[in-house]
């Protein structure tokens, strides 16, 4: 997709002043301890790498404690350059952490699985990817030295893993497993109370293709209207239709576990990295560097603040197989049932403004 930079002046960002994005900075700290002490990010197609953001990151430490004070502090350490694709205006949606009720171990309700990841579901590249395989592919099923496509969701719904135990909890809806999956991440709720999080660890490598867009082709549900609730509540009214229609994702999800440590934050996503609620975005990591701060607003989107324009500073800290653009976002709202609600209608245009460390933007037109 083309696309070009326009240098901006952080007067320009609609809203910047009323901004506080403190939260940003907080999110910076981790981005620098991970890649400070375990491994750098890669480097998208824009250019902006890792050593380009080490300064700003590790300035990221002093404290800031006000929203003036962390305004001051990207103003220092940041150029803004607002992106234009060819194609139009960005776009963005949003995403959350859900909570679900789960049982360790199945009955009569609860029978509906979250897997692990199987043992011989292998990474697949130019390496050992096999004649003949969709390039698309990224995991494949290892079996007697060969590699090919690993079964898909009907295949697993229908019993394919059963009996390995690589079971990790039986929710009691076949519909909240497969909201669990396109959100990529859940809270589990045991009986007792304790909470567990399941985070993405694999996928069986098939394309995602989602079902709100299958229902409408069908004139099943409107187009203008359409949400997660929407999708939901038709799959509610239409039980003997469930299977047909989630089978048409063929793409299915594995999970590892982990435990919850603080819970403001929500699951550690791509950037290896907990995710701050309202200031995350998932973002084409093929074009962007996680870590990089984004400036996103929308006339349009209302929802997020209390009846009043999305404008806010965001970092990249994820992706997602439908994220793809130069200007295509995804915003965490954060975890639970209102975090879902906020998270489930946001399909709204939106401005993107990329901001370019200071000893990087000359690269990019400015100075």
């Amino acid at each position: 997709m083309s696309y070009r930079l326009e240098p901006a002046r952080f007067a320009d960002l609609p809203g910047w002043h009323q901004d506080d994005p403190t939260a940003v900075i907080d999110a910076m700290r981790r981005c620098h301890k991970h890649v400070s002490t375990v491994k750098a990010y890669r480097t998208g197609s824009l250019g902006i790498s890792v050593a380009d953001l080490l300064p700003a990151l590790g300035a990221s430490a002093a404290d800031v404690d006000t929203g003036e004070g962390a305004r001051a502090f990207f103003e220092e350490h940041f150029v803004p350059f607002r992106i234009i694709p060819e194609t139009g205006p960005g776009f963005v949606t949003a995403f959350y952490e859900p909570e679900i009720e789960v049982r360790a171990e199945a009955d009569d309700t609860y029978r509906f699985p979250l897997y692990r990841r199987p043992e011989n579901l292998v990474d697949v590249d130019e390496s050992n990817r096999p004649e003949g395989m969709d390039p698309y592919f990224a995991f494949g099923l290892l079996e007697e030295g060969r590699v090919s496509e690993h079964p898909d969701r009907r295949a697993i719904e229908q019993g394919y893993l059963a009996g390995r135990g690589l079971e990790i909890a039986y929710a009691k809806s076949k519909v909240d497993v497969f909201f669990v999956h396109v959100q990529g991440a859940a809270r589990l709720v045991y009986p007792d109370g304790k909470r567990r999080r399941i985070t993405y660890s694999a996928k069986t490598g098939h394309y995602f293709s989602p079902i709100g867009k299958l229902l409408i082709d069908r004139g099943r549900i409107d187009a203008a209207t359409v949400s997660m609730m929407s999708i939901r509540g038709w799959l509610e009214a239409h039980p003997d239709e469930v299977d047909e229609v989630l089978w048409h994702n063929r793409s299915f999800i594995f999970f590892r576990e982990a435990e919850v440590g603080d819970e403001r934050l929500g699951p550690i996503a791509a950037a290896k990295v907990s995710l701050e609620p309202g200031r995350s975005l998932a973002v084409d990591r093929l074009i962007h560097t996680f870590g990089v701060p984004f400036y996103i607003a929308s006339e349009s989107l209302t929802r997020l603040d209390e009846g009043k324009p999305f404008q806010r500073l965001m970092l990249a800290l994820d992706t997602g197989s439908a994220i793809v653009g130069p200007a295509r976002g995804d915003i965490f709202t954060g975890s639970g049932f209102d975090a879902g609600e906020r998270a489930g209608a946001v399909r709204n245009a939106a401005d993107f403004y990329v901001f370019v460390p200071k000893a990087a933007a000359t690269r990019y037109g400015h100075g």
